[in-house]
């Protein structure tokens, strides 16, 4: 059976960098995008005889803002990528854009290339909102990009939300919601701010500027999953909604462990049984390709056990959850530990399982760091030298 393969292309250009980003981009390099496109083509080119026997049903370009290398540029890439790989006829194949850098012309092209999601940064529908976190487009910018996405024919549109600006209330975060609904996109990502250090908006919070509270991101967490279910949106991941049919498959892969090559500065891959990652500096990238100098910032191969911990962080963030079975089946380890954990949560109303298989609610998903952790720990004492208590002779 062919294995199926991601694939994530990092375009780490942007107009503005806003005050809360905290991924690897850079604004005002332009003059570096042509050289930039050369490294990818020679890096992934290089990269593809690694690959042969592998399928790719996924393609990401992130960033960044993927449109600032180019709409010309983006389609050589992919182009190119369907030439060196053996990419699906399915494939999904998304653009991530910000609502003001497209436009129907760019999508036309992109649509007739290939390219069949388009991944926008909506983030809010109050314009007070974007502005204090450095967003540079409004609301109006996203229901424009939105139109023109359905006139390029693009049948799969995702809208990414962000709950706990500054300014924002209860009432603005519905609204938002409500917005972002009537807009009918597909797909509907949430995410609770996180303040990152070095970012422009941890300097704001260290002077004196306050946001909303931990409850506060906790009441617009429950009411996104209340508003976004009601409105037809299944959760499938604790941050992710869409209508049947339409998770992210390139997501998933991450959740699920499955392969992924990625490619460019600060891009991660998973694939050989080794997890790595490119250097996050776009000059340094460009010069070890050109030169044949050192890629990675970390490199690890993973043996089985370490696995194991990643199926439970990751299935966890899931709404398919893990099951006994599948755990002892693949990491040869004692489930008991686990069960006891998780009943104490379904009594607190925290996990439940539902066809053999564990998932946590979402006031579980609330408290996931705290209760994975937990999980961790329980699984790293069953496994001690002396303690696993797992049947090896099942021949599993």
């Amino acid at each position: 059976m062919t294995q199926k393969l991601g694939i994530y292309i990092h375009i780490p250009f942007c107009k503005h960098k806003c005050d809360y980003c905290d991924f690897y981009s850079l604004a005002g390099a332009e003059a570096q995008t042509e050289r930039y496109q050369k490294a990818l083509l020679a890096h992934m080119g290089e990269t593809a005889p690694y690959a042969k026997g592998f399928e790719v049903d996924t393609v990401y370009f992130g960033g960044g803002t993927p449109l600032m290398l180019g709409v010309k540029p983006l389609i050589q890439i992919l182009d190119f990528l369907k030439r060196r790989f053996k990419v699906a006829k399915d494939a999904e194949i998304t653009v991530e854009a910000n609502p003001e850098s497209v436009d129907f012309p760019t999508l036309r092209a992109l649509r007739r290339a290939g390219v069949n999601r388009l991944s926008l940064g909506m983030q809010s529908a109050c314009d007070g909102e974007l502005k204090a976190v450095g967003r540079i487009h409004d609301f109006a910018q996203v229901e424009a990009a939105v139109e023109a996405a359905r006139k390029a024919k693009l049948k799969n549109v995702s809208l990414d939300l962000i709950y706990g600006l500054p300014g924002q209330t209860q009432e603005s975060w519905e609204r938002t919601l409500d917005a972002a609904i009537a807009l009918n996109p597909e797909h509907i990502s949430g995410y609770g701010l996180k303040v990152e250090e070095g970012t422009p908006l941890a300097a704001r919070v260290a002077a004196g500027e306050t946001l909303p509270d931990d409850d506060a991101q906790a009441d617009a967490y429950l009411a996104m999953v209340d508003r976004l279910t009601a409105a037809g949106y299944g959760q499938y991941e604790i941050s992710n909604f869409a209508k049947e049919g339409y998770p992210s498959r390139h997501n998933l892969k991450y959740w699920t462990l499955s392969p992924y090559l990625g490619f460019g500065p600060g891009a991660h891959s998973d694939f050989g049984d080794r997890r790595y990652a490119f250097l996050r500096d776009l000059e340094g990238y460009i010069t070890a390709v050109e030169g044949g100098g050192r890629l990675l910032s970390e490199e690890t191969v993973i043996p089985r056990r370490e696995r194991g911990s990643e199926y439970l962080m990751l299935r966890l963030r899931t709404t398919h959850g893990i099951e006994e079975w599948e755990y002892r089946r693949e990491f040869f380890m004692d489930f008991a530990p686990l069960l006891t954990l998780l009943t104490q949560y379904e009594r607190q109303g925290w996990a439940e399982q539902a066809d053999r298989r564990w998932r946590f609610t979402p006031e579980g998903f609330l408290r996931s760091n705290v209760l994975i952790g937990q999980l961790l720990e329980a699984q790293e004492r069953a496994t001690l030298p002396g303690t696993l208590k797992y049947m090896s002779h099942r021949g599993t």
